[in-house]
């Protein structure tokens, strides 16, 4: 049995002549958390409206839930939070959410209760939501997607706002949803760190393209332990690792500094050869590739 239960194909989408997405592809499996990387104007929102049936693709297909047929049926089953929350300001956090039971038919007051408690609203009951500020409109967002415990997520930077203290409490929540519930998320961030702490997937895209879609353990692969090297003169650096050291896979980092991914066992090798060589060095340790600069690798720097 196929266990994918998002899967879109050759996705395309144009405004007016200017392709905005072009090519892309994306299989989830139920229970994982996909997130969704890549600069603002990449295509990460475009996706999300299109599977949430905003908008319509120039090109491509759909299937949720192992069909591609009666998508709005599909729809029914999951929740959509993308680029912000709909809230009506007029309204406490309690009557948004009882709002949202009658909109998808599901009344049920104790859930209300339950949901104020777990996104940490439960203390505002008299406040209206256009005196919250952006974190708990945040919340609530959340909220309002996940009252009538849908099967599957998508969530549009949903901790944009959030202090640090509420990022941890969202991670911890969409965590639960996944592990307690077996909720499918893709989840969008441009806290690249966030996502690498809580997805098991990601697919990475630029200027609309899909650069590569990848499993938490196939990163962990890729994104190899190196040294982390800066001197008073990079340039002279790169040329005694080559010349006096026979290194050569290794990376400049924007000019400032050298990822060395060889001969990581002889770090004090390289440091006496270096200062032996009149170099200043200013930094010099083994460290692991985290998933902004394994990111900014596969896009060329591009932010």
């Amino acid at each position: 049995m196929d266990d994918k239960v998002i899967n879109v194909k050759a996705l395309c989408k144009s405004y007016k002549k200017q392709e905005v997405l072009h090519d892309y592809s994306l299989s989830v499996k139920q229970g994982h958390i996909c997130g969704l990387i890549g600069p603002n104007g990449a295509g990460k929102t475009t996706i999300m409206k299109i599977m949430a049936g905003i908008m319509f693709p120039s090109l491509g297909s759909l299937e949720f839930f192992g069909s591609p047929d009666n998508l709005d049926d599909s729809r029914a089953r999951m929740s959509f939070m993308i680029e912000q929350p709909i809230i009506s300001g007029s309204l406490t956090a309690r009557d948004n959410l009882k709002y949202v039971c009658c909109l998808r038919g599901y009344p049920d007051e104790k859930r209300v209760d339950e949901i104020l408690e777990l996104v940490g609203l439960a203390g505002t009951e008299k406040k209206k939501a256009d005196k919250f500020s952006l974190g708990m409109k945040q919340r609530l967002g959340i909220g309002m997607a996940l009252l009538p415990k849908p099967e599957i997520m998508v969530l549009d930077e949903p901790v944009n706002g959030l202090d640090p203290e509420g990022i941890v409490e969202i991670r911890q929540l969409i965590r639960r949803m996944q592990e307690d519930w077996g909720v499918t998320v893709l989840i969008s961030s441009h806290l690249l760190s966030e996502l690498s702490e809580l997805c098991t997937d990601f697919s990475i895209i630029s200027h609309g393209k899909l650069i590569e879609n990848l499993s938490r353990e196939e990163l962990l692969v890729k994104c190899r332990n190196h040294i982390t090297l800066r001197t008073d003169d990079i340039n002279k650096t790169a040329a005694i690792l080559e010349d006096k050291l026979s290194i050569r896979d290794y990376k400049v980092i924007h000019g400032e500094e050298i990822h060395v991914f060889e001969k990581i066992d002889e770090i004090h090798n390289i440091s006496q050869t270096l200062t032996d060589s009149g170099l200043v060095i200013t930094r010099l340790n083994e460290e692991g590739q985290s998933l902004e600069d394994y990111y900014l690798e596969r896009v060329g720097g591009q932010v």
